[in-house]
Formats: C-alpha cells, structure tokens, sequence
C-alpha cells in the first residue's frame, strides 16, 4: 500500500466517521431515539452480527448474508436512529476485524470505516422507511412501501460506499461495482419488502416473539446455503486443479515434440466448438475441451527419436506411433476423476468403419467425443506444417474430410465443424487466433492461487443483504 493511498484512505475514514457522528447528533436534535423494546433491539444487533460472520462469498469480492433484514425491521418499526446502530453493530460479527496489514482494513481503520458506512446506510433507509409510513397506513401495503424503498436506499448506498473504497485501493470505478453486484441486487431487494412487511405486521399486531420465528429459521437456512456454496467453490476449484494438470502434461508432451506445440490446444478448441455446435451440453463442452488438450498425452512414452524424426514413418515406426493412445489410457487412467476421458483418448484414432486403432471398433461403439476429436485433430494435423510436408489450405483439408465421412469420421462432427469454418475467419481456420497460443505456465499461475480461499483476498466490499 503506497503512503498515497494510505493518506487518502485515512482522509476518507476521517470524513466518513465524522459524518456518521453527524449524522446521529442530528437525529437525536429531530427527535429520534431508539424506539421500541430495548430487548428487541439486542435480539436485532444480535441476529444481524450472527448474519454477517456466517455470510456467504458468492464471488471473490461479493458476500450474501440476510444482515440487511434485521436492519429494515428496525427501520420501519424504530426509525433511522435503531436502524443506523443494528446495521453498524454488524460490524461485531466480522470475523476480520482483528486481521491483515491492509491500512483500509487494519482493525481500527476497517471498524471505523464500516461501521460508520453502514450506520449512515441504516439511518438512511431509516428516513426513508418513516418518511413514507407517515404518508400512508402502517398496514402491509404501507409496510411493503416502506420497506421496499429502504431496501433500494441501502443497497445502493452500500454499493456506493463499497464503490469508493474499491476506488481509493484498486481503482475501480463504482460503475464498475454496480455492473457486478445489480443482478444481485435485483433479486435481492424484492424479496426483502415483504419479508419486512410481514415480520413487522405481526410483530405489531400479534407478538414480538413472532420476529424469531423467521430470523432463526432465516440463520438456519443462509448456513445451509453457505455450506452448499462452499461445496460448489471446492468444485469449481478441483475443475481448474484438473485443467491445470492437464496443461502440465500436455507441457511436458510439447517440450519433447516441438514440431507439434500447440496443436493440443488447437484440437482441444476445435472439438469444444465442434461439441457445442452439435448442441451438447456446456458441461460436456468442457469435458470435451479437456479431452482434446491431452489426447496425444501417451506420445509422452514414445522414444524422443520417433517424436522428432525428420520424414515419413516406416511401418515399424508406424506401428510403434500407434501405440500412443494406449499409453494415454494407461496414463491418465491412474488420475481417478479421468476415467471418463482415459477412455476418449484411448479411442480417439479408431474409424466409423472399424478400421481405426487400437481396437478396431466401429460406428456407435467408438464414444461421441473421441469421434469429435478424431475430425479437430486430422484437420489440424492437416493444416499445420510438418517436418517432412508444408501444411495444406483450409479448403482442401476441408475436402478431405468430408471425402472420409462415412469410412474414417462420423459425419455429424463433420458437418458441424464445417459448420463453423464457413463462418469462421482465416485466423481460427489456420489456428493462428491469440486464444490458440499455448500458455501453459500462465494456466499453472492460475492453479497457483485457485486454491486461494474466497474472502481472504481483500475483498472490495461486504454489501449486505445482497452480496
């Protein structure tokens, strides 16, 4: 953190604190006290500090949590003054307060900072809420009214605050943080009035006991989503773990075969947008992808010698090649979440017409996707330069496959990748787009730091309620 940035952030907390004091001397000189039980004011601080440390990171930056809620209860019941220190006291459940060398998030800039953000935020939506309950009946509708714009209030508010905060340490506009939060919000917010409006309503017509046969329920059930999302973000970071370790074979294949680097990834692409062009589903899309990255992955046991001779094969060293999807079965057989793709690899080279290697199965029997890779990969292999021939043009290599349909490749695959290079550019049909460049060590990068925790890296705001 540059002494700028320090400075500016300590310029900010200053203002921010400042008005924030302002702001609940002024509502105490308009007559504004804290209202209600004193009781159900503990029980509202209490469920929104409960709410705030069990939030939900929905993204690296966004956190869920229902600790708005309590919040616009008091609101519309209590006024600006209550509504401004439950939110503030949300603070006391942040599990980071007492964490990190960040000066915006160092214990007494990041509880001043907050704190006295959200305060604003509460009394704001407190303003809101009676302004309009005087001018209509603190029946549901009137209940409804009030929470719903409360709830706009806060959560643009809360956005914008976070906007400032993102500014001042990444330089990201607020713009930027609406775009990423508004669908959130847009979910979010009408949920939220008449969830308020009921609890209020029977809170003031039945018993203020009535308020917990929600908000417990409610804890209950943002720690069941939280775990769900937690199980989903270990998902989401073995699926990258394994597309890393993917790149890492194919990266040592490339290092030991340079007459074919980048042709994995190619073929990976090409039966991605084959697979999807068929209509399979995104996730099968995805698997495909993967498999076209390692389908070569056996050439790894073939000697160097074979890899990089110079000229056409004998029929020993033929036979010898034909080896490599084998190799690739025995290989990533072993990884036990690639079964499924040990299997595609093995069978990548057999034909429609049972002609094919190693196994000589033919038609339906060969799995859809090895069939989709065996059309990506002939056709790069087709148009990409060898030691011993130049590389052919698209057309002609286009002709080609379709001359094999039927005997060598499945016809669908052909159809649907001649599909896609009629409208394509020249640059994607030679494999010479930017996203064709293998990157391999950047993908490893990425492994590096997929591991890495949602929340733990400083996030740009905790809006609550929404995300």
């Amino acid at each position: 953190m540059t002494a700028h940035i320090q400075r500016n952030t300590q310029i900010y907390v200053a203002a921010l604190s400042g008005t924030a004091i302002a702001m609940c001397v002024g509502l105490a000189a308009a007559g504004y006290d804290l209202g209600g039980d004193p009781w159900t004011l503990v029980a509202l601080i209490v469920v929104s500090a409960i709410a705030e440390r069990s939030g939900i990171w929905v993204t690296r930056s966004a956190q869920m949590s229902i600790a708005l809620l309590p919040t616009l209860f008091a609101a519309v019941l209590f006024g600006p003054l209550a509504a401004g220190l439950v939110h503030a006291s949300s603070m006391l459940g942040d599990p980071e307060v007492m964490s990190t060398s960040d000066p915006m998030r160092a214990p007494r800039l990041k509880l001043a900072s907050y704190a006295s953000s959200r305060f604003l935020t509460g009394a704001a939506a407190g303003l809101i809420a009676q302004a309009l309950l005087r001018h209509t009946s603190s029946e549901f509708g009137g209940l409804f009214i009030a929470t719903l714009a409360a709830a706009i209030v806060a959560e643009v508010i809360d956005v914008v605050f976070a906007g400032i905060v993102g500014r001042i340490r990444t330089r990201k506009s607020v713009r930027a943080m609406f775009r990423t939060v508004g669908p959130l919000l847009l979910t979010s917010v009408p949920l939220y009035a008449p969830t308020v409006a009921i609890l209020a309503l029977a809170y003031t017509e039945f018993s203020p006991w009535t308020a917990l046969l929600f908000f417990i329920p409610a804890l209950a059930a943002q720690r069941l989503f939280g775990m769900y999302q937690q199980q989903r973000q270990l998902a989401e970071e073995l699926k990258r773990a394994n597309m890393s370790f993917a790149e890492a074979l194919v990266a040592t294949l490339e290092k030991s075969d340079q007459y074919t680097a980048g042709h994995s990834k190619a073929v990976a692409i090409y039966s991605r947008d084959i697979a999807k062009r068929m209509g399979l589903s995104a996730d099968v899309q995805e698997r495909t992808y993967l498999c076209g990255l390692v389908h070569d992955i056996g050439k790894i046991g073939l000697p160097a010698s074979l890899l990089l001779k110079d000229g056409p094969l004998t029929l020993d060293e033929r036979r010898q090649m034909q080896e490599h999807p084998a190799i690739g079965e025995a290989i990533l057989k072993k990884v036990d979440l690639y079964a499924d793709v040990a299997r595609v690899v093995r069978h990548h080279h057999e034909r429609v017409d049972g002609e094919g290697y190693p196994d000589n199965i033919a038609g339906d029997e060969i799995p859809l996707l090895s069939r989709i890779i065996a059309v990506a990969d002939a056709y790069n292999a087709m148009t990409s330069n060898r030691p011993y021939r130049e590389a052919m043009p698209s057309r002609v290599a286009r002709l080609r496959l379709a001359q094999a349909v039927e005997s060598q490749f499945d016809t669908a695959a052909v159809a649907a990748f001649e599909a896609i290079l009629t409208s394509a550019d020249e640059e994607y049909r030679t494999a010479r787009r930017a996203d064709f460049e293998p990157n391999y060590a950047r993908e490893l990068d990425t492994l590096a730091t997929s591991s890495v925790p949602k929340g733990t890296e400083a996030p740009e705001r905790r809006l609550l309620g929404a995300a």
